[in-house]
């Protein structure tokens, strides 16, 4: 059997990872297997590199992650940028002033910084799931430069709330919900999928020789550029209708089911 692609775009929570974050020896195997025949394997996460780059070594792997949903994408092997969409700090303002007069846990982020006003026990237990170390510091006198994401935590119904506010915002910053419990803010243009294109064009890769798998709504974008987009069983339904096929959950290896049915031909 040969490989039917020359790239996979592989996301991490909810993809390759079971919800309580393990990488099981099944999603190694097959993914390695990919690897072994010639495939370019490029994790695309909503993680910074701190917490991307370690599930690619876990895989046994190296090479490059889209990190922060496309906003900063990163040479694992050397951790020099090949890209990123910086934002405007100022633009920030009004996110930040939200989260302190409402009471929400947020954090900011340079390419590989992830910085926190506050720590909260259950902000400190999150960012363990993830592999985030994040510093303390005092944002009152203005916000760093090279920041690529923002992003809130809270209940699912906090930020339920939140998203349906933040809808009614003027568009200068995009959002995306990453997860239930989880918005990230980033650039205009930065997403998966652009950032995958980008770096489609850089090797010289077809998007039709590329295979895209994720789960979530800050997936839909690389799953739609992607020759072949997969969602998995777990996705919401928003999710499963922006992509080509749908294979398992993640708490069935749906990855390697999915590398099993499509990959080869």
């Amino acid at each position: 059997m040969s490989l039917q692609y020359d790239l996979i775009a592989l996301d991490v929570d909810g993809t390759l990872l079971r919800d309580d974050h393990v990488l099981t020896e099944v999603i190694k195997e097959s993914v390695q297997e990919a690897a072994g025949k010639g495939a370019q394997i490029v994790l695309c996460t909503g993680r910074g590199p701190s917490g991307a780059i370690p599930i690619l070594k876990e895989l046994g792997l190296n090479g490059t992650v889209i990190t922060h949903n496309g906003a900063a994408t990163i040479n694992a092997d050397d951790q020099t940028i090949v890209h990123q969409f910086d934002m405007v700090p100022e633009h920030l303002l009004c996110y930040v002033a939200y989260c302190r007069d409402n009471g929400i846990h947020f954090d900011l982020n340079t390419a590989f910084e992830m910085m926190v006003e506050s720590m909260t026990p259950d902000a400190e237990v999150m960012y363990g799931h993830y592999q985030a170390r994040p510093t303390v510091q005092d944002f009152r006198l203005g916000l760093p430069i090279g920041l690529v994401k923002f992003t809130i935590f809270g209940s699912k119904e906090k930020m339920d709330a939140v998203q349906a506010e933040w809808a009614e915002w003027p568009k200068v910053l995009h959002f995306i919900r990453s997860g239930d419990f989880f918005i990230d803010v980033h650039h205009s243009e930065a997403s998966k999928g652009r950032a995958l294109q980008q770096l489609a064009e850089i090797r010289g890769i077809d998007r039709s020789r590329i295979l895209a798998i994720g789960n979530y709504y800050n997936d839909i974008t690389m799953l739609e550029f992607a020759g072949m987009g997969i969602a998995m069983g777990n996705s919401p339904d928003e999710v499963k209708r922006a992509a080509d096929a749908v294979t398992y959950s993640n708490s069935e290896d749906g990855v390697a089911k999915a590398l099993r049915e499509y990959a080869w031909c």
